[in-house]
């Protein structure tokens, strides 16, 4: 397969994604924004976590 046969498979397979694709509604915005924002806040938590028990034994 030459590049010019994979860049217009990608343009294929670029148009079809966009065809299938919609606009969330506000209900499924606002949940996917929550979800979100919770992996951030459960990924800080635990980076801040590493960070205190990190300084409390001296690494």
């Amino acid at each position: 397969m030459n590049v010019e046969e994979t860049f217009n498979q990608f343009i294929k397979d670029s148009k079809r994604v966009l065809k299938v694709a919609r606009k969330p509604d506000l209900p499924e915005y606002m949940e996917l924004a929550k979800i979100s924002a919770m992996g951030v806040a459960i990924i800080g938590v635990i980076g801040f976590l590493i960070v205190i028990l990190g300084s409390l034994i001296g690494i």
